[in-house]
């Protein structure tokens, strides 16, 4: 049963990403997207094998699909599907690791001020209209509110857990403000679009956003899942230090890491909560504290969610719901179950 439950965990991405093809206002069947993007794969297979033998060598391949079915899938749902699932992912793998570098449940990216510095850079982009993607500004002030937050975190040229969680307060109270400063002195349509982005979206996403975002998230959740067995040293806390492992340092390692790929996220696709609070806490009640076994189905079960709760908020009703009001409504309930059942209680 165990392994069963482990091996649908792993494949879940899979099933989502045939799921979230299938389903939207124009459906089409489960038969014809597997055909087709085994088809499209050949066609690039080909592609490639005629540009390295400069021409000897391709295949004939045709998708004998309508054009309107090919358009939908290729270009609208398969770069919005795997764009979710990117974020997903990231987000996921953001709070597994800020949890166990804090030794704390509630932990999640927010906390380094990321999500508020991102939320400042829209709202600075969309309402001065200074020539600036949104994306852009937002990911410059995530990153920017990073730098504020370790920076004052620095005591004494170490930055210790306590001191990071009160800068990131800090730094989060202080682009909350401007923020609200912004939307307050802006005019009605910008703010609502403002008010909009900072519900979350992927309805933005396209090719070019994917082909950002792809590069930056997979290196980053490849270095976390090359380092797991050593986040199981850090939940160890001071006693990790007596045996001579410099903490510091991987934590910092792990920080710049999670700040990079949580960034990223947030300035393509705006503020998405509960992700990196719900999907660890989900992983780590089925298979334990191992982050051997919790890194990697993080990462799988976060995608999964991401692309199904995506496909929801674009199918439920005739008009596309934040993705940020499905994932609170589903993380809530989860979290009332949670409580139940630990009484609060929980392992590192």
């Amino acid at each position: 049963m165990r392994k069963a439950l482990y091996l649908s965990f792993l494949l879940s991405p899979v099933l989502a990403l045939i799921v979230s093809l299938c389903i939207g206002t124009y459906p089409i069947p489960p038969s014809a997207v597997v055909s087709m993007v085994l088809l499209k794969g050949a066609q690039i297979i080909s592609e490639v094998l005629k540009t390295l033998t400069l021409g000897k060598v391709s295949l004939s391949v045709t998708i004998p699909y309508p054009s309107v079915y090919q358009t939908i899938l290729f270009e609208i749902r398969l770069p919005r599907v795997l764009m979710a699932m990117l974020v997903g992912s990231a987000l996921a793998i953001s709070g597994a690791v800020l949890q166990a570098i804090f030794r704390n449940p509630l932990v999640n990216s927010y906390i380094l001020g990321i999500s508020s510095g991102a939320a400042f850079g829209a709202a600075l982009a969309i309402g001065l209209s200074v020539g600036v993607g949104v994306t852009p500004s937002a990911f410059a002030f995530a990153l920017l509110a990073v730098f504020i937050t370790t920076s004052l975190a620095r005591v004494g040229g170490r930055i210790t857990p306590v001191s990071l969680v009160l800068a990131g307060i800090i730094v989060n109270a202080f682009f909350s403000a401007l923020t609200s400063l912004l939307k307050f002195l802006m005019e009605h349509d910008k703010l609502a679009s403002i008010v909009y982005w900072l519900m979350g979206s992927f309805a933005n996403s396209d090719w070019g956003s994917v082909r950002v975002a792809f590069p930056v998230i997979l290196v980053g959740c490849f270095l976390i899942y090359s380092m797991r067995w050593q986040l199981n040293v850090l939940s160890f806390g001071e006693e990790a230090k007596i045996v001579g492992v410099e903490t510091e340092k991987l934590k910092f390692v792990f920080i710049v890491v999670v700040s990079m790929i949580t960034a990223v996220s947030i300035a393509f696709c705006g503020i998405i909560g509960w992700v990196g609070l719900m999907i660890p806490h989900i992983v780590r009640m089925a298979f334990g504290p191992d982050h051997k076994t919790l890194i990697p189905l993080t990462i799988t079960l976060g995608a999964s969610f991401m692309a199904l709760a995506d496909t929801l908020a674009r199918s439920v009703a005739t008009y596309e719901i934040p993705i940020g009001i499905i994932t609170t409504l589903l993380g809530i309930p989860f979290f009332a179950y949670l409580l139940r059942k630990t009484g609060g209680g929980w392992d590192a």
